[in-house]
């Protein structure tokens, strides 16, 4: 993790906080993230609602679409881990780092260069570590449900998900789900809830379409 050249020293205090989890701050008496995360927040939204509309010809209600992809927490993680932020993030005993906090703290992040250096350095600190995601048209977890409604409706076609087995003890189970387009099953995928188990299904529906088999 460099964040040199957005103004930011790995020593910086601002830095440090908005690495700091809420367990890590309480038992040493620290301040946490979760305040500089709601600022980030906004900016990451400004900055991106910013370079769609000067960089696209996209309609109002397109344009929320794919930004809603490019600002989701899964897109998040994967941007902090591109840079390897989740390695710095400062969590407490017995507390895992897991997506949700590693998105968190690149908010807050984005808040901290802000609060530093002024908008055109988060801006850049932004558009570094998102657009190669933009401009490779990555497709993350939380959205391959959304994507795979918007490729079957231009053709005007149905999609469901039906859960095909569930194994496990209820601490640890696994869900398998199938998704079915038009009646047809499509795909199958697994995970450790529903949600997930749809989502992964989704994931190898798009594979499979991509790749021109069914």
């Amino acid at each position: 993790m460099d964040l040199e050249k957005y103004g930011l020293k790995n020593d910086n205090p601002i830095l440090l906080r908005a690495l700091t989890h809420s367990s890590y701050a309480n038992e040493h008496h620290e301040e946490n993230y979760e305040r500089l995360e709601f600022l980030g927040d906004a900016v990451l939204e400004l900055v991106m609602s910013e370079y769609f509309y000067k960089n696209t010809e996209l309609k109002e209600g397109e344009m929320t679409k794919i930004r809603s992809r490019y600002v989701c927490e899964e897109a998040l993680n994967e941007y902090a881990k591109s840079i390897k932020l989740d390695e710095h993030i400062k969590v407490g005993e017995g507390t895992k780092n897991n997506a949700t906090v590693t998105a968190d703290v690149f908010e807050a992040v984005v808040a901290a260069i802000y609060l530093n250096c002024g908008l055109n350095k988060a801006r850049e600190f932004i558009l570094d570590t998102a657009l190669p995601f933009v401009k490779n048209n990555t497709i993350f977890l939380s959205d391959y449900k959304s994507y795979l409604q918007e490729l079957v409706q231009t053709d005007q076609r149905s999609v469901e998900y039906r859960v095909v087995s569930e194994t496990g003890p209820a601490h640890d189970k696994e869900f398998e789900v199938e998704v079915l387009v038009d009646n047809i099953v499509f795909a199958h995928g697994k995970g450790k809830s529903k949600k997930a188990a749809e989502q992964n299904a989704a994931k190898n529906a798009i594979e499979l379409s991509a790749g021109g088999k069914q």
